[in-house]
């Protein structure tokens, strides 16, 4: 195993070695952390967002955890910028492999509150962003049979996102269209997925209602929020070779939050001391 402060900590440091990488919304959070791990398995990765002041400030940083880590500003929502994007990749390395479509967002409403305007800008982030950049992608580096490898960051739970409809609805899509392209670009050597991400502990958390932050982890079965590089460690796995196998698939990391609503154990199961009783066996 990997032992130095610029090493992964599960894969080889040459796993993704040459492969050139671009983390939309890279600038925080798991973004950020998927760029740390990337660079820490040889790739030359990219981060790119809207405030350049924060993409450069966190390329920096991860320069400084992982290796070389570039900044470029540009508007996912934007197909101009998208291409942008892609085409100063292409200039400056001569290919372009992985594309983590992590870029996204949405607030904290009910539904029935929830403006047109709000619901478009959260589907133009999260869906649009995507697919601009999927699209420019496969246009400019991976059809013709070069090939590339396409992750897009989604939500867990899957049953529904109280106080986030808009985002649920979103998200439900992008998987859908994950799908979708990874059979129409399979010819070109194409592999697309996904990863549904749980809760995390993030700097991100601070933005919603203190009750919402602190009732999250009671949701989890695992009973704690994800950390940031168990994350990162997931997309880079769908980076690797063996991601192409999960070409087409959604992959949940959310301590199984999704097979379970509600806190643990459940009202009623628990004892006063909080404990689940365990079923006597019958002796034989």
């Amino acid at each position: 195993m990997n032992t130095g402060p610029g090493c992964s900590e599960i894969f080889a440091a040459d796993l993704l070695a040459g492969r050139v990488a671009l983390v939309t919304g890279g600038g925080t959070g798991l973004g950020k952390a998927t760029a740390v791990e990337l660079a820490r398995c040889g790739a030359k990765v990219t981060i790119t967002g809207r405030r350049e002041e924060v993409l450069e400030q966190a390329a920096a940083e991860c320069s400084g955890l992982a290796g070389p880590v570039e900044a470029i500003a540009g508007d996912v929502r934007d197909p101009g910028s998208a291409a942008g994007l892609i085409s100063t990749l292409l200039d400056r390395h001569g290919s372009f492999d992985l594309l983590v479509n992590n870029a996204g967002g949405q607030f904290f409403s009910p539904a029935e509150l929830i403006a047109p305007k709000g619901w478009q800008a959260v589907w133009r982030l999260n869906v649009e962003g995507m697919l601009n950049m999927s699209e420019r992608a496969h246009e400019l580096a991976f059809s013709g049979g070069r090939g590339g490898t396409i992750v897009n960051v989604t939500l867990s739970p899957h049953h529904g996102m109280p106080g986030m409809a808009h985002s649920g609805a979103a998200r439900a899509t992008v998987e859908a269209l994950t799908r979708e392209l990874a059979q129409r670009w399979a010819p070109d050597g194409v592999a697309v997925a996904a990863v549904a991400a749980g809760v995390f502990e993030t700097d991100v958390l601070a933005k919603y209602p203190e009750a919402v932050r602190t009732g999250m982890s009671d949701t989890v079965p695992l009973q704690r929020l994800g950390t940031a590089t168990e994350h990162a460690w997931l997309v880079t796995l769908l980076a690797s070779p063996l991601g192409r196998a999960f070409s087409g698939s959604t992959i949940t990391l959310d301590g199984a939050r999704d097979n379970w609503w509600g806190s643990w154990p459940p009202a009623g199961l628990a004892d006063e001391s909080g404990t689940v009783p365990v079923e006597e066996r019958r002796r034989t």
